[in-house]
């Protein structure tokens, strides 16, 4: 099987269910905000406070396009479809899977922020931030979990009942 990569907003859960689905399939897990805080040697917020946002994701797009990997679960920052080339290769080199939750829950998970890296233009609210990526993930989707109302275990079982029959 190819790599599975997880996308959706943050706090959707896709470094949590991806380490799991990663053990279950005997997978390696990669995180890729991990990657670009060890490349960049820094946090995705310092990178922000550093290069702006729309350096941020520039570098995002760039690591996630050097993603060169098999039998892996990538999960991706949700900025990541803001880099049309870093999905395309995305797509090429795996399933891409959109873990969809309700804009509500979402805001319950987050908390603070701005603590998360997360990427806010000026202005920007959470909601105006859901409402510009919600079509981006579909867009780029394979399949789309609903994973509104499920534990991390059930949407780890989708994923992996999604990803096996196709």
């Amino acid at each position: 099987m190819k790599n599975i990569v997880l996308i959706g907003m943050p706090g959707a859960g896709k470094s949590t269910v991806g380490v799991i689905l990663a053990k279950v399939l005997g997978f390696h897990f990669i995180d890729s905000d991990l990657l670009i805080q060890e490349q960049e040697q820094c946090l995705l917020k310092d990178i922000i406070d550093r290069d702006g946002l729309e350096g941020l994701i520039a570098v995002e797009e760039q690591v996630n396009s050097d993603i060169n990997t098999e039998n892996s679960v990538i999960a991706t920052g949700g900025s990541v479809i803001y880099g049309s080339h870093a999905m395309e290769h995305l797509r090429d080199i795996g399933i891409v899977v959109y873990i969809r939750l309700s804009y509500e829950t979402i805001d319950d998970r987050l908390g603070n922020i701005k603590q998360r890296g997360v990427v806010f233009r000026e202005g920007q609210t959470l909601l105006s931030l859901y409402e510009e990526r919600c079509p981006l993930y579909e867009k780029y989707a394979h399949f789309i979990i609903e994973a509104e109302g499920l534990g991390m275990e059930e949407v780890m079982e989708k994923i992996v009942e999604k990803c096996t029959n196709n």
